[in-house]
């Protein structure tokens, strides 16, 4: 299946730069650009592309207005924050919006390209230079003592596994750990994120912090 890509960037030559990185994939098609956030807006409702790259800083509106503007619209769509700003606000802004990544423009392009088809399984991607700002962002937010009403709903292994996924941990990471196949672990995830009622790992790492059951080393 072909992965239809909008590029959204108020710069003319990233744009072209993103374009001929992506298109030289044979599974991933750039179906259209935008160079701000209100364009990206009406390109995707004309175009339903299945991942959106969004910029941050674009006139207008920007980035993270657009992705809520889109995800409001339309929640079926992907979008991967881009951005060549690495701050906390950036990031805790693009995934309280509903991104489903986060990239900086300096990561190289099999990063963007493995980002795009990881979005486009309904999964969702970081940036490692900022995993340890997501983690900041949102460690020690929760005042309350005790864990959340929705834990007990986790078994032992499946409050493991969401332990694991704060740590930034791989499928393929979880299933060494676990001593479990990859398929298996693959199913741990989705029952955690299913049974927490979140929409992917990277809101799993939020909610871990968010709520106080680990903490930053």
């Amino acid at each position: 299946m072909t992965i239809r890509v909008l590029v959204a960037d108020d710069e003319s030559m990233i744009r072209a730069g993103l374009r001929m990185v992506l298109e030289a994939e044979e599974d991933i098609e750039v179906v259209g650009d935008a160079s701000s956030g209100g364009t990206a807006v009406r390109a995707v409702a004309a175009l339903r592309p299945d991942v959106v790259l969004m910029d941050v800083r674009m006139p207008g509106m920007d980035g993270l207005a657009a992705t809520r503007r889109i995800l409001a619209t339309d929640p079926d769509v992907r979008v991967v924050v881009l951005t060549t700003f690495n701050e906390d606000g950036y990031v805790r802004e693009a995934l309280r919006a509903g991104a489903a990544g986060f990239l900086l423009k300096v990561a190289p392009p099999e990063r963007l390209v493995e980002a795009i088809r990881v979005a486009a399984r309904g999964e969702a991607l970081l940036d490692p230079l900022v995993t340890r700002s997501v983690i900041a962002a949102f460690a020690g937010l929760r005042t309350e003592p005790g864990p959340p009403p929705r834990l007990d709903l986790l078994t032992p292994r499946e409050a493991e596994v969401l332990h694991m996924l704060a740590r930034g941990l791989s499928n393929a990471e979880l299933a060494a750990e676990l001593v479990v196949s990859d398929a298996t672990a693959k199913t741990h995830v989705a029952r955690v994120l299913m049974k927490l009622g979140l929409r992917d790992r990277v809101h799993a790492v939020i909610y871990a912090y968010e709520h106080g059951l680990v903490r930053p080393t």
